[in-house]
């Protein structure tokens, strides 16, 4: 399939054939898992596309291809997870440059800008997003990069990629979303202007919590250029199996996406009513901060929700204890429905002055709605709620 064929078809069909034509060698239909660690030459140079696994594999390829089609790319560049595509990305910087990220973002990701960028001389600057002045002030002379999460990890704030893109163009910055959260079947932020698009494939494109992956998407010709370099330098790269799973998963994405959207719908809803729910955020509540904004920028409010109760940590425990089809654990975006406590688990790597500052409270709970019954997950939450506020 040719990119001109591609940009010409939906999102559920490149799903499952873009960066995927039949086998020329087999005719098989599914990608082949090419394991070889290196291809022959026929001659010093004389090859055919492909020298070692390192440097390109045709899965990996395959795979690239398909995550570029979805976010409307020229270029993807999979990784071995999502903090190692951040990493990747991030050394296109150099000692003396400045970031300005969202204040609301991954545990992994603050820990990568203060924990490992900041001593190799790249700063940071933390700003809540949700107003793009706080934004402009907080730019430097030496700002290269402006970096957000939308929606938001864990507090699901709503950023106008639009508006905050226009803040880098005015200052000559280059804009990263990290779209993880929405997945391009709600949010494609390179035709809002961004330069480019992270995503940890562990999530949603993968779907089924067996592959720990990453991707960055670019259409700068440059950019794509460093990265490819990157790549291959650092070599961070995923395994050919760890490409075609994550292949399998997204075919399915499309179908996937629009039941975790429905079935959080419902629940947010119901959660919002509950009376030992303090507060709820999900962008698709009218009550939301963030919920006209996500109606104008997303094609659908995501499959996380995340709510406050009161108590704190002890009361937290014991709701997360009694829940018996979400299961308590990490990560998020598979057919599974998970729940997790963000300040002592995702997020315990941000200072507890930091998280309280932002609103990661004690008593903050994320869920990652899966593709169960919705009435079954919804027991399982008024059952456990009910425990908790004994």
């Amino acid at each position: 399939m040719t990119h001109m064929q591609e940009t010409k078809l939906g999102l559920d069909t490149l799903a499952i054939h873009a960066g995927q034509e039949p086998d020329p060698t087999s005719g098989a239909v599914m990608t082949p898992i090419v394991l070889a660690s290196t291809f022959a030459q026929a001659g010093p140079g004389r090859h055919k596309g492909y020298e070692y696994s390192r440097s390109g594999n045709p899965t990996r390829r395959a795979l690239e291809a398909c995550i570029a089609a979805l976010e409307g790319g020229a270029h993807a560049f999979a990784f071995g997870s999502g903090s190692s595509a951040t990493l990747t990305l991030l050394h296109t910087l150099r000692p003396g440059d400045h970031v300005v990220s969202g204040d609301d973002v991954y545990g992994g990701t603050f820990r990568l800008f203060d924990k490992v960028m900041r001593p190799m001389g790249i700063e940071s600057t933390f700003v809540d997003m949700t107003d793009p002045d706080r934004v402009t002030t907080a730019l430097r002379s030496t700002t290269r990069l402006i970096w957000m999460e939308t929606p938001s990890n864990p507090l699901l704030k709503i950023f106008d990629i639009s508006a905050i893109v226009a803040v880098g163009q005015r200052a000559g910055v280059a804009v990263v979303v990290d779209n993880t959260f929405a997945t391009p079947m709600l949010q494609r932020p390179l035709q809002l202007g961004a330069s480019a698009v992270v995503h940890s494939t562990t999530k949603y494109l993968n779907g089924h919590s067996d592959v720990v992956g990453g991707a960055v998407v670019t259409s700068d010709a440059s950019l794509a250029e460093r990265l490819r370099f990157l790549q291959n330098a650092i070599g961070a790269v995923p395994s050919p199996f760890d490409c075609y799973m994550v292949l399998r998963g997204l075919k399915t994405l499309p179908v996937r996406m629009r039941q975790h959207v429905a079935t959080a719908h419902k629940l947010a809803e119901r959660l919002a009513r509950h009376p030992f729910v303090r507060r709820v955020a999900y962008p698709g509540l009218p009550s939301d901060p963030g919920y006209a904004l996500a109606s104008r920028q997303m094609k659908g409010p995501g499959g996380m929700i995340s709510f406050e109760i009161d108590g704190g940590i002890g009361k937290v425990r014991t709701l997360l204890e009694r829940l018996s089809i979400f299961t308590c654990a990490e990560s998020l975006g598979g057919v599974e429905s998970l729940a997790e406590h963000p300040a002592s688990m995702t997020h315990a790597s941000i200072p507890p002055d930091l998280r309280a500052r932002i609103g990661i409270s004690d008593g903050l709970v994320r869920l990652s709605v899966g593709l169960e019954g919705e009435e079954d997950l919804w027991n399982d939450l008024a059952t456990a709620l009910s425990a908790a506020s004994a």
